[in-house]
């Protein structure tokens, strides 16, 4: 959940901590409430209330007081681990500013600020470490491992890895096809394959250890314009959104 949402969800329970308290709203009410905290809306306030009026019903009476003072507790309690982590994403933040890879990492699509320091941690600034691409995807557990006896070849997934590191590529590989229409394609051709979801992020993240690698050991930042398949890609759209 994105930091606004938490707060104007944290907001609305204090606000909001009981089924009666929350029965004084409405349609009107709910929209002057969120206007008053500066909600972005994205969802409609009409449809906020019609959730809010379908959901199950609640505890009432005295039973609602006992849960209004838990969610009290509750609530101050993620207030303090929210203040903590934006605390701890603007160290980081700070840090990457100040490492000479980190325009290699934060040109990635949709790497934002604390996956670009994750992916820049897991993988390190030391190049011998990581003669080649392959070498980078084994670590990370996203290239297949390959096992033979005889005539029978065996392809499985790889189960020696850097777990970190295969979560930190696979994280970023996974949101990258919202942004890079070259990604969501090779996404979903490995969906259409059968393919469930995570071997299809993989499958994805595979493709993007090239990109990276090729950026990390040329210390050169990821352009999309210089990315032949993406461009194909694109080209591709453009009668169709003519």
């Amino acid at each position: 959940m994105a930091t606004g949402q938490s707060e104007i969800t944290l907001r609305f329970l204090e606000r909001f901590p009981t089924p009666e308290r929350a029965a004084w709203l409405s349609v009107k009410r709910l929209t002057a409430w969120l206007a008053s905290i500066g909600y972005c809306g994205r969802t409609p306030p009409e449809t906020l209330y019609q959730r809010l009026t379908t959901a199950p019903a609640a505890a009432t009476g005295a039973d609602a007081d006992t849960a209004a003072a838990v969610t009290a507790a509750f609530v101050a309690v993620l207030r303090t681990l929210t203040t903590q982590i934006e605390a701890l994403a603007a160290r980081i933040s700070e840090q990457l500013d100040l490492h000479p890879d980190q325009a290699i990492f934060t040109s990635l699509p949709r790497s934002g600020r604390v996956r670009a320091a994750r992916l820049l941690a897991e993988i390190g600034d030391a190049r011998g470490r990581f003669p080649t691409a392959d070498s980078l995807a084994c670590l990370a557990g996203v290239a297949p491992s390959t096992r033979q006896s005889g005539k029978v070849e065996v392809v499985s997934f790889r189960w020696g890895a850097d777990r970190q590191l295969r979560d930190a590529i696979c994280d970023f590989a996974g949101d990258s096809r919202h942004a890079n229409p070259w990604a969501a394609d090779l996404y979903q051709r490995a969906r259409n394959r059968g393919h469930d979801h995570p071997h299809a992020v993989r499958v994805l993240a595979r493709a993007w250890v090239d990109i990276i690698w090729a950026c990390w050991t040329s210390h050169s930042p990821y352009d999309p314009d210089r990315h032949g398949a993406l461009q194909r890609i694109l080209n591709q759209d453009q009668p169709a959104a003519a």
